[in-house]
């Protein structure tokens, strides 16, 4: 138990920490493609829906019985958009990309969405540890799908803050302190959980980290990859996700 805490710490480190990858692409390279963005979003959407309805609400299920989990699931849909409501914050590819805009306006934007990706990854951090107690293997699929779709947040953050002040030092920094919420939310996790962890607490953590995940693709991840303009990409992106973590599972046992 120990060992997969703290794996499962390390896994949501490395899946936070990501954005700094997408940081580096924005400041170091030329902005990758709507294409790519687009399809790279779909990739991560497939990933967590299918990890949510084939791993982890079915294990709630089997700990706590179909009606119980699926009303910690819907309650987890339910606290992503608490969430959302009560910290609103503009997503990637909300605004129009070509439109030009004054230097402060840009380091705001920045700034805001910095804090918004930070916000939302405070949870993230907690669905890696959670899955991660259980099973180490589930935790790094998670970890995995979250890392992906940090990377074009990070591009999200870095990319307004070079542009506006010219600093590749200050729109790294941004993009860095915006995925250390990641290890923080696992670690509140920890405290929390850890005293009062059992099957049934296990089950109900479960079917309620597959609504937060479900409630992250389809109402941010899946409308963002829409956004970047490529009609059929996303759902290549999200078929291919599935398909890639279905295989991975199956090898995994």
């Amino acid at each position: 138990m120990n060992e997969n805490l703290w794996i499962g710490f390390l896994l949501a480190t490395a899946a936070g920490l990501s954005t700094t990858f997408g940081s580096l692409m924005g400041i170091l390279i030329r902005r990758p493609g709507p294409v790519f963005m687009s399809f790279t979003l779909g990739f991560s959407a497939g990933i967590m829906i299918l990890i949510s309805f084939v791993e982890l609400l079915p294990c709630g299920i089997e700990r706590i019985g179909f009606l119980p989990a699926h009303m910690a699931f819907f309650l987890g849909i339910g606290t992503f958009f608490l969430i959302d409501v009560l910290i609103p914050h503009e997503y990637i590819g909300q605004k129009d990309r070509t439109e030009s805009q004054a230097s402060s306006r840009l380091n705001r934007t920045g700034l805001m969405l910095a804090l918004g990706i930070g916000i939302h990854n405070f949870p993230e951090g907690m669905l890696t540890l959670v899955g991660s107690i259980e099973d180490v293997r589930l935790g790094a699929a998670i970890a995995l799908a979250i890392a992906i779709h940090n990377v074009p947040e990070g591009l999200a953050v870095s990319i307004p803050v070079y542009a506006a002040t010219g600093s590749r030092k200050k729109a790294f920094w941004f993009s860095f302190l915006s995925g250390v919420s990641e290890p923080v939310g696992a670690g509140v996790a920890a405290l929390v959980l850890l005293p009062f962890l059992s099957p049934p607490v296990i089950g109900w953590s479960f079917s309620w980290v597959a609504g937060i995940m479900v409630a992250i693709s389809l109402d941010e991840i899946i409308p963002s990859a829409k956004a970047f303009g490529r009609e059929h990409t996303p759902i290549l992106g999200i078929l291919l996700g599935m398909m890639v973590m279905a295989f991975s599972l199956a090898v995994l046992g």
